[in-house]
């Protein structure tokens, strides 16, 4: 098979290749100009990466339902299916800091209207958009999504978003990560631009990782990519070490330790169980400058569906629902923020939660059928602020969840 060239700003760097005999990927870099990743600084000899492909490209590719997808197709175009020839396919549609070529070529789709997908948010627009945007769909993560070109009719300006939405078995869950996400906002820690679609089926987040002012993309990457771990490792580690990562490469760090402190802080009050290494990253300048915490993105409550979940990476050795004292802990001795500051930022969190339980209380009235979903995350936070820690959600609760739900369908 066709090698593939990698580029920066449309400049070939180097060339990604697969050895099928010894199912390694190697990457070898053909100008020394600028390296593809923080892991992966310029070395004349070959980056080898055995079974699977190196983190800063495995981090474009799909899973779950996309990739079920994708597999089904080039099995029946090709005969099998690897990762090469997967991300062959997807790559020369991936547009960031890092841009592809391959055997196969980009595909050129016109602009959708936001607007369209914001008012007519059906299954059946979503598989129209999935098999549009079928080769663009070089998005990670096991919700379905697709990454569109929308047109924003009052700037007038094309933005690259990613739509998601999700099945019966996670009902409400565009709302569910709307509102966590807004209170991650409220607490001070910067998210995308997100909305919600009429019928709240849909979630349009627009990518951040797309520099308007110059219309160019700066380099994002994620932990798990950075500690050298592939997709199927993303629940292997320990905040702490993600708290190493960050005050190792970010530039300004009272700042970014700060925002990645509360971001977690949240994702424990807010019972986010799925804050894994794939889900905190950076951002940097095209010459690798200014490595910076990225927006939060990708924070349910994942609770409210599975009363047993627990957070996704150990903290002090262990998966439980930590209280004030231990996260207090975590912000002095792993982020390196004064017990003053941590107890201040901590106290940011609070008023943040409270603020969306009244949030989440004007919306039940306004929106009945959330009512089961929305009264589940408000008693998980009222949960989180009573400073208890626990494993998971109590049995108590559980049961009155159970009993609820039986006298709203009996």
């Amino acid at each position: 098979m066709d090698k593939i060239a990698v580029k920066i700003q449309n400049n070939k760097v180097g060339e990604l290749f697969y050895e099928a005999a010894n199912q390694c990927y190697g990457f070898n870099y053909t100008s020394d100009t600028a390296p593809v990743s923080l892991v992966m600084p310029y070395k004349a000899s070959t980056y080898l990466w055995n079974n699977r492909l190196h983190p800063v490209f495995d981090m474009n590719m799909p899973e779950g339902y996309l990739f079920e997808i994708l597999k089904n197709y080039l099995n029946k175009q090709h005969g099998y299916i690897n990762d090469f020839l997967l991300f062959s396919y997807l790559c020369p549609n991936i547009h960031g800091r890092l841009s592809f070529s391959s055997e196969f070529t980009a595909n050129n789709v016109d602009a959708l209207d936001l607007d369209e997908i914001l008012h007519n948010d059906s299954e059946d627009t979503f598989v129209r958009l999935v098999q549009l945007f079928l080769s663009k769909n070089a998005i990670s993560g096991v919700q379905p999504k697709t990454l569109a070109l929308l047109q924003d009719k009052e700037s007038l300006t094309t933005k690259e978003y990613i739509i998601k939405t999700w099945g019966a078995e996670y009902p409400h869950l565009a709302e569910n990560e709307y509102f966590c996400l807004k209170a991650v906002e409220k607490a001070g820690v910067e998210i995308p631009i997100i909305f919600l679609s009429e019928n709240k089926q849909f979630l349009v987040v627009e990518r951040f990782n797309l520099d308007k002012s110059n219309d160019s993309y700066l380099g994002f990457e994620e932990v798990l990519g950075l500690l050298g771990k592939n997709k199927e490792q993303k629940y292997e580690g320990s905040y702490e070490q993600v708290a190493t990562v960050f005050y190792r490469v970010v530039a300004n760090k009272r700042r970014d330790m700060a925002s990645f402190y509360k971001t977690l802080v949240m994702s424990y009050l807010l019972k986010n169980g799925n804050a894994h290494l794939k889900n905190f990253g950076v951002l940097y300048d095209s010459d690798m400058s200014k490595i910076r915490f990225s927006p939060a993105y990708d924070i349910v409550n994942t609770a409210v569906y599975v009363p047993s979940d627990r957070p996704a990476l150990t903290l002090f050795g262990k998966k439980a629902w930590f209280s004030r004292r231990e996260l207090i802990k975590f912000g002095v001795d792993c982020c390196y923020i004064s017990e003053k500051m941590a107890n201040a930022f901590y106290d940011d969190c609070v008023r943040a939660v409270e603020s969306a339980i009244v949030d989440l209380q004007d919306y039940i009235q306004q929106n009945p059928g959330f009512s089961e979903i929305g009264l589940r995350m408000i008693d998980t936070w009222n949960l989180s602020l009573n400073n208890e820690t626990h494993k998971e959600v109590p049995i108590e609760i559980r049961r009155n969840w159970a009993k609820n739900k039986s006298n709203a369908t009996g």
